[in-house]
């Protein structure tokens, strides 16, 4: 086991930011010890965090959400002891950041909480500013661990503040990323040049240090991640919840979280948060894909078997083609074409009798020949006839057609014919 000493610094997490602190560390002189839930090769790589916790007094813990943080802090609790300060620097929500601290000190230790901004640029160069609550002391004894990789370190009273701190500087980051997305399409379906655009936004009072860092960045759809998309969702959905527990309504928020979340199930997540521009400068397919794309999707789907579609609860029968044109002797009788309405009957009719009706689809004309009383329809089916004749007399369903039949013999017979 390796000597401790008081410069021994264990860092927990080895993403992004973790892998830089613990490069600072090593260059200002610090024994630096790491643990990764993925092993890395990289030398002094322990097997837990209880064995880090035993080499080392200060623990930096950088790892990606409420709780993860929880699982490392309680995996360390056995080996945790009063020389220990265990710094978090997480985003999360302020009472995970409270549960931890309760866990600590619980075994003697102290804790600090230490929200950063400064993504991966910050790190590397050792410029990363930390918001930071705990006891005073501890801060002080801390506070070189800190300077090794930052240029300010800024200190709020309890433990929680520090992180509502880091969520609502988030809140204006992720807003000017989504708000320059937006500038950048009006800009581009415009037909101006995004040169001109920085140029007249960099003398405007909206310019800042997130414009500087991303917008060349988006205009050139660079989206290697700095901060990840993943993490900066994290953090808006963090900023609503507690907006909510205190009864407010954070708009603005929610609104970066859906764009956010939209990128997310594109499968963005692991590229920088500013890729919310791809809604709208979505990446251009290949020809051979767009041909692809086009067959897949803008040719009309075949029409499902009738009984497919019956049981997926869309119609009861399939539609024929358009070119296609059944023959009443090709449908079953409840689908057989529609009458027209005749005209209505006249009002002297007999009271009907039981009888085969001959129908007929149109009227004669008034001077038209008569045709003989024999002359049927050959289209009529026996079914249509059979439910017809099944009709009671006494119903107000027998059919017009049939009426009519009934009347033009009338007339015929009483005209001598």
């Amino acid at each position: 086991m390796a000597r401790r000493t008081r410069k021994n610094v264990g860092v927990i997490g080895l993403g992004i930011i973790g892998s830089r602190v613990a490069e600072n560390l090593r260059h200002k002189g610090f024994h630096v010890f790491v643990w990764n839930k993925t092993p890395r090769p990289i030398p002094n790589f322990v097997g837990a965090p209880a064995e880090l916790a035993e080499m080392c007094d200060f623990i930096q813990i950088f790892v990606s959400d409420d709780d993860a943080l929880l699982e490392v802090i309680k995996q360390m609790a056995p080996a945790l002891a009063p020389r220990h300060i265990v710094l978090a620097h997480p985003t999360v929500a302020p009472h995970t950041m409270q549960a931890a601290a309760e866990i600590v000190e619980r075994r003697g230790g102290r804790f600090i909480e230490a929200p950063f901004t400064g993504s991966k640029l910050g790190a590397e160069k050792g410029e990363l500013v930390f918001y930071v609550a705990g006891d005073e002391l501890a801060l002080r004894e801390a506070r070189p661990v800190l300077e090794a990789s930052s240029k300010q370190i800024i200190e709020f009273g309890e433990i929680g503040q520090a992180t509502v701190i880091k969520l609502a500087t988030n809140i204006i980051t992720g807003a000017t990323v989504q708000a320059v997305a937006e500038a950048l399409a009006l800009v581009h379906n415009a037909g101006i040049p995004p040169e001109k655009f920085v140029a007249a936004v960099q003398d405007n009072a909206s310019y800042s240090r997130t414009l500087e860092m991303k917008l060349p960045k988006m205009i050139a759809g660079d989206f290697e991640p700095h901060f990840s998309l993943k993490h900066m969702l994290k953090d808006m959905q963090l900023a609503s919840r507690f907006g909510l527990s205190h009864h407010l309504e954070l708009a603005v928020s929610s609104a970066v979280r859906d764009r956010l979340l939209e990128q997310e199930q594109r499968g963005h997540a692991d590229e920088d948060y500013s890729v919310v521009a791809r809604k709208y400068f979505p990446e251009v397919l290949p020809a051979a894909e767009q041909e692809v794309n086009l067959e897949l999707f803008e040719k009309p789907p075949p029409i499902e078997p009738a009984a497919t579609i019956s049981s997926m609860g869309e119609v009861a029968a399939a539609v024929p083609p358009a070119d296609v044109v059944a023959t009443p002797e090709e449908l079953p009788v409840s689908e057989t074409p529609a009458q027209p309405e005749p005209e209505p009957a006249a009002t002297n009719v007999i009271a009907p009798v039981t009888f085969t009706p001959v129908p007929e689809v149109n009227p004669p004309p008034p001077d038209a020949p008569v045709a003989p009383e024999t002359q049927t329809q050959p289209e009529q089916s026996a079914a249509t006839s059979a439910d017809l004749s099944n009709q009671s007399p006494s119903e107000e369903a027998i059919d017009e057609p049939a009426r009519r039949g009934l009347f033009d013999r009338l007339l015929r017979r009483d005209s001598g014919s």
